[in-house]
């Protein structure tokens, strides 16, 4: 069979596995499976092994153990290739597990371990968000010496970091003999997720140290990091090495987009209207503000208070063809709450389905009952949170009836109050916000033996009032 004929036979062969595990084929598979055990072909293209055997156990045997190992064995070789295949094909489509157990047939059987075995095995431990299989895997690094690889090595910070364990993180990125931007980056990140700003920040300092260079993603943890702290002045000496270091900034709308959030988030709502207006211009002059710019720039005016601002600008948006995602969705009524637009807040929530395919969450219902009780829609909020109740027995539950008992202390609705209070506090018995609210509900009427009842019940409890407390930066 000539190459070309047998190339083409192999790519036909792939296309009626993939069209298989689609429709769940399985007379198909095992017909296939038996032709190619007749005509030999089986047995001459590793990577034909390996979507067959991808092919079966996520279409017919993922949870049998002693299936998965018969087929695995089917290849008959050493050849780390086909495994990694396998490997690479389970963490692409979500089967971390599989991914995992392809890792340990591996391993038992004495095929050889190699950088892209190790890397996939990883990214499939922190999918299953469960740090004993990458300790396992971490283990067989350090002793087969896999860390010396930066690439390992960078796999081994990143999953730390995503599960959280940000002091693992450091340990290993500390330990790892050559280190590069990567996995530098992939530390950076870690801080930035446990919002450990000045943990990011001196780490940056690190790594001008270690003569590591700042790439785009470094840049823009530092703007993260410069928000999180509301350091403006920080975040301007930052987006001067942003001009100095990056030749099309006007380009790159992730840093554009860092910049906008960390001008708002210290609001200085102004600059970061300059950079909104300034982004999105490539090479040839052409204009192209994703979705990405415009809802930062959606979120800024909503967080400082220009509410009438931001439904003017969503229409802008919808002017230039963008079409709004559901973060969007959430500020644009949000700001129709604020601003009394009751029936533009709820056409907004409704073409979510009706214009855009977007289902709604339970932040987007939560916003739309926000809106609903400061127009005093008190038994409209109260039949969709009881609603949502039904679907979503969570903390955003929790938040649109403390949405609610905030609307009827105003209203002055203190059995509906009441009722939401008692419906909150079934589902989080110690939130303190709820307490407050209803403290604050019944001092507006003067029900001083109830909020004497109250503290009697948070101090059974041992549930005590959190402490308020803000910042401001200040500059000589």
């Amino acid at each position: 069979m000539s190459n070309w004929h047998s190339t083409q036979k192999f790519d036909s062969i792939k296309g009626f596995l993939r069209h298989c595990s689609q429709t769940k084929n399985v007379r198909g598979i095992k017909k296939l499976h038996a032709h190619l055990l007749r005509t030999g072909l089986l047995f001459i293209s590793l990577s034909c092994q390996s979507k067959l055997i991808f092919t079966y156990t996520t279409c017919l045997h993922r949870n049998n153990s002693k299936t998965f190992t018969t087929l695995l064995n089917c290849i008959n070789s050493t050849d780390p290739l086909p495994f990694n295949m396998i490997l690479s094909d389970y963490c692409r489509s979500g089967f971390s597990f599989l991914a995992l157990q392809t890792f340990s047939f591996m391993h038992t059987n004495g095929v050889p371990l190699d950088t892209y075995s190790f890397c996939c095995s990883l990214v499939a431990s922190c999918s299953m968000k469960n740090v004993k299989f990458g300790a396992q895997i971490h283990a067989r690094v350090e002793k087969s010496g896999w860390l010396s690889s930066v690439f390992v090595g960078s796999a081994l910070v990143d999953m730390y970091a995503k599960l959280s364990l940000i002091n693992d993180a450091a340990m290993v990125f500390d330990e790892i003999p050559v280190k590069n931007t990567v996995c530098a980056n992939a530390l950076l990140s870690g801080y930035g997720e446990a919002k450990l700003w000045v943990e990011g920040l001196d780490f940056v300092r690190k790594m001008r140290s270690l003569n590591l260079n700042c790439d785009h993603f470094t840049l823009s943890a530092m703007l993260r990091s410069c928000a999180g702290l509301s350091a403006i002045e920080l975040g301007r000496q930052v987006h001067g090495s942003v001009i100095r270091k990056v030749s099309d900034v006007e380009a790159d709308v992730f840093l554009q987009s860092s910049l906008i959030e960390m001008y708002g988030k210290c609001g200085s709502v102004e600059k970061a209207w300059q950079v909104f207006n300034l982004a999105g211009f490539g090479y040839k002059g052409e204009r192209k503000r994703d979705v990405v710019l415009w809802t930062s720039m959606l979120a800024v005016c909503g967080r400082n208070g220009h509410f009438e601002k931001v439904i003017e600008l969503y229409k802008e948006m919808l002017r230039e063809g963008i079409r709004p995602d559901g973060v969007a969705f959430v500020t644009v009524i949000s700001a129709c709450g604020h601003t009394g637009h009751v029936k533009l807040g709820i056409k907004y929530f409704e073409s979510m389905v009706s214009d855009f395919g977007l289902e709604p969450g339970p932040e987007h219902y939560s916003c739309v009952v926000d809106l609903l009780c400061r127009a005093g829609e008190l038994e409209k909020a109260w039949k969709m949170v009881n609603e949502m109740t039904l679907k979503e027995n969570g903390s955003y539950s929790i938040s649109m009836w403390g949405a609610l008992l905030n609307a009827c202390n105003e209203f002055g609705n203190v059995e509906l109050g009441k009722l939401a209070a008692h419906k909150a506090l079934e589902m989080d018995p110690h939130n303190v916000g709820i307490y407050v609210l209803l403290s604050n509900m019944y001092a507006k009427f003067s029900m001083w033996d109830e909020i004497g009842q109250l503290r009697e019940l948070m101090k059974e409890s041992g549930l005590k009032k959190d402490v308020g407390r803000s910042w401001i930066e200040i500059t000589s």
